[in-house]
């Protein structure tokens, strides 16, 4: 019985071990975010392979005008559950009108041409990190500090603090009753 016991122990250890590898990488089916063209699905794969190739992608995407259709407001996987829950709460309390959040907050803008120029990023804590960006709008240079988590396996914005400006996060809930 003790030998089946360590055999069982053994055996479970190694299976857990295998699925576990930092090594073992992505499986063969997973393309590199860098081999996707620009838009949410390099944008996803990007969110798992580190904060950096996240926040490149995502703007390559905004670039390329390759944004696709966005999710409901508040469901966005680009977003922390806390940011979607609050876009969500600000679209529901103001449905008919128009809500605090009324502009994309990756570009601060509505639409336009982005290109980013710059992207530092900086862990915090585990499974956080701050990425300072500086990109253009139509030519128009801003800069803002995206704070991301690692929700899962994913990095997601967790809140977005333009150039002179406080949490967007904080504003939000704010205007929330």
């Amino acid at each position: 019985m003790r030998r089946f016991a360590l055999i069982a122990a053994v055996a479970a250890g190694l299976s857990v071990g295998a699925c576990s590898d930092p090594d073992a990488g992505e499986p063969a089916d997973a393309p590199a975010a860098a081999a996707l063209p620009p838009g949410r699905p390099a944008v996803y794969q990007a969110a798992t392979e580190g904060p950096e190739p996240f926040v490149r992608a995502l703007y390559a995407m905004y670039e390329a005008n390759a944004a696709g259709e966005a999710p409901p407001p508040g469901r966005d996987p680009l977003y922390g559950r806390t940011f979607n829950a609050a876009v969500g709460g600000d679209f529901r309390q103001n449905q008919g009108q128009v809500p605090f959040l009324n502009h994309d907050p990756v570009c601060g803008c509505q639409d336009g041409q982005v290109r980013l120029t710059s992207v530092t990023v900086t862990p915090t804590e585990r499974f956080k990190a701050d990425a300072q960006v500086a990109f253009t709008v139509d030519g128009q240079a801003r800069t803002q500090t995206l704070k991301l988590e690692q929700e899962g396996q994913s990095w997601k914005i967790a809140d977005v603090i333009p150039a002179g400006e406080t949490s967007l996060l904080d504003r939000i809930i704010a205007t929330l009753d």
